[in-house]
């Protein structure tokens, strides 16, 4: 679930909880996890991963919004763990499905029916033995549209760029930065010009869904606080087809498009090693 930057309604207190270690970097509290709670957080990722799977696959036109939660959380909770959105600061969800020019934080409905060529972003989240997981996908239903094929591959090449950024010594900048300049780069092979939502991006995860830092999706290389082995970020570019700049629905959590243009949102909750970045949302291989 992305974090809004200037919100405080995504923002959560960092927590010691079931036995993070918080620790101060740069003036901030970051829970730094060891390879026992890396290897915890990864089996509520593989929760995650199976949760997005079923819905992938029931992603399909006549389906509803409401339906995909369903799956949802009945996936989550077959596991053993328990949806980590669902009555989040009042979120009414288990996931969140943001559809066409809904970016993110979609409320699911049963009149949210989708149609060929839709274009829906899941963000779910899931908690198992006191640590969560997070990630999105964004899907095209039925027969897909050219320019949403290339939104949505834009945005995931963008979160992997960034992934790739998390070693230790490196610098959170050099995350931002490696996704604006693979989303630009993206863009001119496209022909176009991708909206990089700035409002929102990612976050510590833990034994709390939000934590510090923030991730911002733009950024300056070599700059910003130093990664450290144990932290686990969430990874989530949102992209547009258009402008950058996005609004509140009055229902106080769906963001849109402030031009309508339509929105892709990707993301991985991903471990600092010393072997390099671990997906923890990644599917089983």
């Amino acid at each position: 679930m992305g974090q809004g930057r200037r919100s405080s309604r995504l923002t959560e207190v960092v927590s010691a909880g079931v036995g993070g270690i918080a620790d101060r970097v740069r003036g901030r509290l970051v829970e730094l996890k060891t390879p026992g709670q890396v290897d915890a957080m990864r089996a509520a990722g593989l929760v995650v991963a199976s949760a997005l799977a079923a819905v992938t696959d029931a992603a399909r036109p006549g389906a509803t919004t409401a339906d995909l939660d369903g799956i949802a959380d009945a996936a989550i909770r077959d596991a053993g763990a328990v949806p980590s959105f669902l009555g989040y600061q009042g979120f009414p969800a288990s996931i969140c499905a943001s559809v066409n020019e809904q970016v993110v934080h979609g409320i699911p409905s049963a009149e949210q029916v989708l149609a060929d060529g839709d274009l829906v972003s899941i963000d779910c989240g899931a908690i198992l033995e006191g640590w969560h997981g997070d990630a999105a996908v964004t899907l095209l239903v039925g027969t897909p549209r050219t320019e949403d094929e290339a939104l949505s591959a834009a945005c995931r090449s963008a979160m992997e760029a960034g992934i790739a950024q998390l070693v230790p010594g490196g610098r959170l900048g050099d995350v931002g930065h490696a996704v604006e300049e693979e989303a630009r780069r993206r863009g001119a092979a496209d022909g176009r010009e991708y909206g990089i939502v700035a409002d929102y991006g990612g976050h510590g995860i833990g034994t709390s869904m939000h934590m510090e830092p923030f991730v911002p999706n733009l950024g300056r290389a070599g700059t910003g606080m130093r990664l450290r082995t144990g932290m686990v970020l969430a990874i989530e570019p949102m992209l547009t087809g258009g402008t950058d700049e996005t609004e509140e629905l009055a229902d106080g959590w769906t963001v849109v498009t402030a031009d309508g243009s339509r929105a892709a949102h990707w993301e991985h909750s991903v471990a600092v090693t010393d072997d390099g970045p671990r997906v923890l949302t990644a599917p089983a291989s």
